[in-house]
C-alpha cells in the first residue's frame, strides 16, 4: 500500500495523541505527590510512607520535592494546571490562601476525616485536608544559654547579639509563621521589631533544613524551629541539652495539609493516599520522622515527654505581598 505525505503525518498527530491521552490519564499503579525537600529526606516520612502505601495498595509514590513550602506553593501557583501532580503535601495555613484563591484543589473529604481534631480543620470544604501540627518556638542550646528567652523582646537584648539563626518569610513556611508571629504581637509597629532584633540575627535561611544544620552544627545557640524538636534530640541522640523557649506572647500554631489537584493524572489513587494519610498507619509515622503532632487520637512516642506545652496558642492573621517585600527592603537597609 501506497503511504502519502499527508497519511504520514495523520498517523504522527494520532501517535502523538495517544501518548498524550495517557499521560494525562496516568500510569494506573502511582500516585505523583509534590512536597518540601525534609518530608522526603532519609530522615523524614516520605521513605516508610511510601514502604507501608505501597505494601497496602500495591501503589508507588513518587516524590517531587522543593526546598521548602514556600517554594512549594509558589512553583504550584507558577505550573498550575499543568503540574503534573496528583497531590500537593505540606502547605500550611500561611500559604494555604493563595493556593485555595487559585482554584487548583479540588473538594475531597477523605474516610476518617471525622476523627481530626476539630480546631485542625482549616478548610471545612476539604481542598485542604490536615497532615500534622505543632508550634513554632525558639529553640536554644541550654548548654550555652542558661536564662533564653521569655517573649519575642527579649530576642532583642544586646546579650544574644549574634545568636539567633532566623528563616526567611519569602521561601520558608516557618519564616513566614515567625513574621506572623512577629506581626500579630506587634501590629503596625513590626518594622521597629525587626530593627531592634536584627544585631541579634546571625543569619536569615533559606530553608528550615539550612537553619536547623547550622544550629547543630553549633554557629548559633538559637534557631527558629518548634516546640516538638527537643524530642528529636532525646530520641535520636539521648540528650535534653535542645530546649524549646516559652514565650509568654504565646505560639503560632502550624498546621501542615494536603490537597488533591483538580488536574490530578492519577485522581483515584490520590484519594486512596488522602484516605491513607487519616489512618494510624500514617499518622504514626509523622511523630519520629517530621517531629509534628497527629491530627488524630493516637499514642505519643515516650520522647515527646520534653516537648513543652505551647502556652498561649497563636493563631495569626495573613501577611501580604507588600509586607513581604517591605520587610525585604528594610533588611537590606539593616543589615
Amino acid at each position: 500500500m501506497k503511504i502519502t505525505k499527508t497519511k504520514l503525518i495523520l498517523l504522527f498527530i494520532l501517535a502523538a495523541l495517544s501518548v498524550f491521552v495517557s499521560c494525562k490519564k496516568g500510569s494506573g499503579n502511582e500516585v505523583v505527590i509534590w512536597t518540601y525537600d525534609s518530608f522526603n529526606s532519609e530522615w523524614g516520612p516520605g521513605p516508610d510512607v511510601s514502604r507501608v502505601f505501597e505494601e497496602k495498595t500495591g501503589i508507588k509514590i513518587v516524590w517531587v520535592s522543593q526546598n521548602d513550602a514556600g517554594s512549594l506553593a509558589s512553583r504550584l501557583l507558577l505550573e498550575g494546571e499543568n503540574a503534573g501532580a496528583d497531590i500537593v503535601l505540606g502547605l500550611d495555613q500561611n500559604l494555604a490562601g493563595r493556593v485555595l484563591d487559585s482554584g487548583l484543589l479540588e473538594e475531597y473529604r477523605p474516610l476518617g476525616s471525622q476523627k481530626i481534631f476539630p480546631e485542625l480543620v482549616l478548610d471545612p470544604s476539604f481542598r485542604l485536608i490536615p497532615m500534622d501540627y505543632s508550634y513554632f518556638a525558639i529553640v536554644y542550646d541550654s548548654e550555652k544559654i542558661s536564662a533564653p528567652p521569655g517573649r519575642l523582646e527579649d530576642l532583642a537584648n544586646p546579650r544574644f547579639s549574634g545568636n539567633l539563626i532566623l528563616i526567611d518569610p519569602r521561601t520558608s513556611s516557618p519564616g513566614l509563621g515567625f513574621f506572623a508571629w512577629v506581626k500579630e504581637v506587634y501590629g503596625a509597629a513590626w518594622p521597629d521589631y525587626w530593627q531592634r532584633l536584627s544585631p541579634s540575627i546571625l543569619t536569615i535561611a533559606e530553608g528550615w533544613s539550612s537553619a536547623y544544620g547550622l544550629f547543630t552544627r553549633e554557629e548559633a545557640p538559637m534557631v527558629l524551629s518548634y516546640t516538638t524538636s527537643p524530642g528529636y534530640h532525646l530520641e535520636y541522640e539521648d540528650t535534653e541539652r535542645y530546649k524549646a523557649a516559652i514565650f509568654s506572647d504565646g505560639h503560632p500554631l502550624q498546621i501542615e495539609a494536603a490537597g488533591l489537584l483538580r488536574a490530578a493524572p492519577n485522581k483515584e489513587n490520590a484519594k486512596i493516599f488522602l484516605d491513607f494519610m487519616l489512618s494510624p498507619d500514617f499518622q504514626s509515622i509523622i511523630p519520629l520522622t517530621n517531629w509534628m503532632y497527629p491530627v488524630i487520637d493516637i499514642p505519643l512516642p515516650a520522647s515527646f515527654r520534653v516537648n513543652p506545652k505551647s502556652g498561649k496558642p497563636l493563631m495569626p492573621g495573613t501577611v501580604t505581598e507588600a509586607e513581604l517585600n517591605e520587610w525585604a527592603s528594610l533588611m537590606i537597609r539593616i543589615r
